[in-house]
């Protein structure tokens, strides 16, 4: 009994346990089919995912070898371009020897890009694709024109082929397989001295068009190249390329300058970069986050140096507001220590205008209300407009029309506006320069190749004026360039523009009875805006442009509203998706113009009056000779250089005569107006020198340590020391002499006359030299002419206190020439630099006066007054006023541009030095006859003249603060005379009262 019951407890456990081991095994097989299909699916993921990332890598790796096939494509270009460009500067070398002496007639002008420190433009340079336009007549006037006309840079049939050929191969680009492959492999692996940390798609925003391209950034350099497969690059007008300097180019770190922010079409997404060759370029991205990346790339250069803001990224990513805030301008401005030129232009350039978009150009206001007049009064203030209004409500029966607009335009698509014209925009912009290349070709490629009618064409100024006073849409302010470019309404290259109703041919613009010359006007206007009335009413403009009333409803009090696709923030581009909605209003944005951002939201702060900033400023020193200073050497003083800036640690004048000696005289800037004259200082009493404005020199005093003060004796003794024998650095630190037989110049510290340099550039005898403005490191150039007519352009390295060589900046043992500049076929006599305007001029023996750049590029020669006369003398100002005195007797004043202004004859004197005094209103001479005379720049007048002296002037020269003219005899004194150029139209002092020497002096 009990075994069956076991038997069968038996069977139903091993039914229940075969029943578990089934389920086991049906569970197992189930999770591992599970788990089979689980690796069969991963399987299939990562092999989707890595057929994805073949399919990404072999497309990212294909895009990486096209972007590297064009890089190496552009590069190619880009040493094609430059080859092309030193082969046109020899072939130019080889030729300028005939050209020099031509009229400026026979050559095509255009605008240089070159900028000087308050931005302006205004430098011509040949321009080898220039032409008549003759088929862009007005369209009025045309009857059959043939549209390959093409005249060129010489009237010469053999040059005409040559530059006929050269346009063509330029306009086709240069593209031939066969020279790109020219290009070394080896040079194009140089080009990128590092992997691109960076590149993107962009825009090169170049005056009337935007050019496709691509911009990389490796670790020391910026490179842009434009995409010449893109569709859009096709359709560009080919004539405008010319013009367009930077489709393929490279800037090094170490050139960036300044990286400003800015807009297009009134978006935040653009970046304007100023590079050391005083040119900017600027590219449009996609957004905003783009030009952070780019930003973050390149070097941390800030907005540059000049506006007192850090020197960092985000200094270039603030906003113009910000850049407002935390500038030093305005209230460098208010205390006059700068112009209200350099002040709007200022502006100008912190809220978004630039050269580079026309769209956006500068915008200046118009000062002038008084055309008509035969003599023009600056002191009257009905001679200005009111600078309150906007130009649209001076004239109250136009304003009233506009107000009547804003009061019945309004509606739910388009807010009310006074204006559906603007105050700025590229046609306006062309309306001024379409005179000047590249403005015509610009202006001609947006009008079909034709001029406009000779009414809506800028021929008069003062019809100019007239239509902005009575014309309901001609609301148009000015531009920079009307209050620094004459050769604006020149017209230089002879365009035919056609005639009038009255059948006069358009030729010039006419100009207001009160202007003889469009630099007469260009000066007066510039005058104007400087003038005390403009000075105290100018914020009120700012306030329209700039400022509070730009928008909103002091906006509409002031009649200031305008269209509202001229404003930033008005649309909101993220929210059109449909890109030809976007493209309309970009074209919309593109013809109404575009208002400047926004940089303040309360009023613009007044300036301080003349009186308030300076109590002296119309002040008279009681005498006129402030003291006289005598050597015991009794040599010639041919040298005097007033280094008296505050911002150098030793101001002092110091002094070489033609024995080769030397002093440093300390300059004493605090003297004030009731200091004693030299009448009341006896000889003897050499301690009260504190008290005049110079300290004789310590060791003369002392009569110790005079080989301290001795250059030496190794100068040939053929030549005549003068005053353009010597240099001294900005610094006071080292004295740079020519005139040594061994064809070399030196380099001498001042402090204990030890040459420090010995350098040779030259075949000949080296006869003078000079140097230019210093930046803020000290740094500047060192120009020397030679026997053998040649010019070498130096560098000089302030921090070293050497001249170093270019290439090599750490060298210092034989440095070689910057540039070498020929032209001249006599011995150089005189010499002038500026690193400002980037130019050099030099006179030569029985030549002329040539003016070449910096690179050494000649530019033009200025015309001499007879075939035998020789400049000896060259004094330009930094406005571009440029005097040269001609054997001794003969002043000639040339523009910068190199047109004859004036002449004056000085027939019983002989002149021996002249000076321009700081603003270059007026010109300092002094000669044989021992008078030191004041004349005006413009039309070389005279307006003062000293006592005079009983011998000769032989150097001249003004101190930093333009209190004193310091004058060097030939009988060893120095002469210092009292000055103030704010009160020169006091009565000029009987010129036969002599000045005395031999009492009252400081020895």
């Amino acid at each position: 009994k009990h075994a069956g019951l076991a038997f069968i407890e038996l069977v139903n456990e091993g039914r229940l346990l075969a029943h578990t081991s089934k389920d086991h095994v049906v569970k197992v097989a189930n999770e591992a089919d599970f788990i089979l299909n689980r690796m069969r699916a991963e399987d299939i993921r990562k092999a989707s995912e890595f057929e994805q990332l073949c399919v990404q890598t072999s497309s990212e790796r294909k895009e990486e070898e096209k972007l590297c096939d064009h890089f190496i494509k552009s590069s190619r270009q880009r040493y094609l371009t430059n080859a092309i460009r030193l082969k046109e500067k020899f072939l130019s070398l080889m030729i300028n020897d005939k050209i020099k002496y031509l009229n400026s007639s026979n050559l095509f002008w255009k605008l240089d890009l070159w900028e000087d420190d308050l931005r302006r433009r205004r430098r011509l340079i040949s321009n080898p694709y220039g032409i008549l336009h003759d088929e862009a007549k007005a369209k009025s006037l045309i009857n059959d024109i043939d549209d390959d006309i093409i005249v060129t840079l010489y009237k010469d049939e053999n040059l005409l082929k040559q530059i006929k050929q050269k346009l063509q191969n330029f306009l086709s680009n240069n593209n031939d397989d066969d020279n790109l492959s020219q290009v070394d492999e080896k040079d194009i692996d140089q080009e990128f001295s590092g992997p691109i940390r960076y590149s993107t798609e962009c825009l090169l925003i170049c005056g009337i068009t935007a050019i496709n391209g691509i911009l990389a950034i490796t670790h020391d350099a910026m490179i842009f190249d434009t995409n010449e497969d893109d569709e859009n690059f096709h359709k560009l007008d080919r004539k405008i390329f010319p013009y367009i300097d930077n489709l393929h180019s490279k800037w090094h770190f170490n050139e960036i300058r300044a990286i400003f922010s800015r807009r297009y079409l009134l978006q935040d997404r653009a970046l304007e970069i100023f590079v050391s060759n005083r040119t900017s370029v600027m590219f449009a991205f996609v957004d905003r986050t783009i030009v952070k990346k780019v930003v973050n790339y390149l070097p941390r250069v800030g907005v540059g140096g000049r506006y007192g803001l850090p020197q960092q990224r985000r200094t270039s990513l603030a906003s113009p507001k910000q850049l407002f805030r935390s500038a030093n301008m305005t209230q460098r401005w208010q205390r006059r220590e700068i112009s209200n030129f350099e002040y709007l232009m200022y502006l100008n350039t912190i809220s978004g205008r630039s050269y580079q978009d026309l769209n956006q150009y500068p915008i200046f206001p118009w000062i002038i209300a008084d055309y008509e007049s035969e003599k023009l009064d600056l002191n009257k203030p009905a001679t200005y407009r009111d600078l309150s209004k906007p130009i649209g409500a001076l004239n109250p029966t136009r304003k009233s029309f506009f107000v009547e607009r804003y009061n019945y335009s309004e509606s739910d698509i388009i807010p009310a506006f006074h204006y559906n014209t603007h105050y700025s925009t590229a046609d306006y912009t062309l309306y001024w320069l379409i005179r000047l290349e590249p403005f015509t070709t610009y202006y001609l490629s947006l009008h079909e190749n034709k001029f406009d009618h000779i009414n809506r064409t800028f021929h008069s100024i003062p019809l100019s004026w007239q239509n902005c006073q009575r014309d309901s849409s001609d609301v148009k302010e000015l531009i920079p360039e009307l209050f620094s470019l004459p050769e604006i309404l020149n017209n230089c290259n002879n365009y035919n523009f056609g005639q009038n109703d009255d059948e006069f041919n358009i030729d010039d613009v006419i100009l207001p009875k009160w202007a003889q010359t469009p630099e007469d006007f260009i000066r007066i206007n510039r005058a104007a805006l400087e003038s005390e009335f403009v000075s105290s009413h100018l914020h009120q403009w700012i306030d329209l442009i700039f400022g509070y009333k730009q928008r909103g409803p002091e906006a509409i009090r002031a009649i200031n509203v305008f269209y509202y696709l001229t404003y930033e923030g008005a649309i909101n581009f993220d929210s059109i998706t449909n890109p030809i909605d976007r493209a309309n209003i970009e074209t919309q944005i593109k013809h109404f113009g575009q208002a400047p951002s926004q940089i303040l939201t309360e009023p613009h702060p007044p300036r301080n009056s003349a009186i308030a900033s300076n109590p002296t400023i119309h002040h008279v020193a009681p005498e006129e000779v402030s003291m006289i200073m005598k050597f015991s050497s009794n040599a010639p003083i041919i040298h005097v250089a007033a280094n008296t800036n505050p911002t150098i640690p030793i101001q002092a004048v110091i002094t070489i005569s033609n024995k080769h000696d030397f002093s440093i005289n300390k300059y004493n800037p605090n003297i004030g107006p009731s200091a004693p004259t030299y009448s009341e200082v006896p000889q003897t009493l050499t301690g009260q020198q504190t008290q005049l404005p110079l300290s004789m020199d310590s060791l003369l005093v002392l009569n110790t340590g005079l080989h301290r003060r001795h250059l030496g004796d190794n100068f040939d003794e053929c030549i005549q020391q003068r005053h353009q024998s010597f240099v001294v650095t900005a610094d006071n630190r080292f004295i740079i002499s020519t005139g040594y037989w061994d064809k070399s110049f030196r380099v001498q510290n001042t402090d204990m006359a030890r040459t420090t340099q010995v350098l040779y550039g030259h075949f000949d005898i080296v006869t003078c030299t000079c140097r230019s403005d210093i930046t803020i490191a000290g740094n500047c150039f060192i120009a020397t002419g030679s026997r053998d007519s040649t010019v070498c352009i130096w560098i000089w390295n302030g921090t070293k206190g050497a001249i170093v060589d270019k290439e090599y900046p750490n060298q210092e043992i034989n440095p070689s020439p910057a540039a070498i500049l020929t032209g001249h076929d006599t011995e150089i006599i005189s010499l002038w630099i500026s690193a400002e305007l980037g130019i050099v001029l030099s006179g030569s023996e029985h030549g002329f006066v040539l003016q070449h750049t910096l690179q050494g590029d000649i530019l033009r020669a200025f015309e001499n007054p007879s075939d035998t006369a020789t400049p000896r003398l060259l004094s330009p100002s930094n406005d571009g006023d440029i005097i040269v005195c001609y054997d001794r007797s003969k002043l000639c004043l040339y523009t910068l541009n190199g047109k004859l202004m004036r002449q004056a004859i000085f027939e019983e004197e002989t002149i021996q030095s002249l000076i321009l005094n700081a603003d270059g209103q007026y010109v300092v001479i002094g000669g044989d006859r021992g008078f030191v005379q004041i004349l005006r720049t413009h039309d070389l007048q005279p307006v003062y003249a000293y006592p005079q002296c009983d011998a000769s002037i032989r150097s001249l020269a003004i101190t930093h603060d333009q209190k004193y003219i310091i004058a060097g005899l030939s009988t060893g004194c120095l002469i210092v005379f009292n000055v103030n150029f704010n009160v020169l139209n006091q009565p000029r002092r009987d010129p036969t009262i002599t000045i005395a020497n031999s009492t009252k002096s400081i020895q």
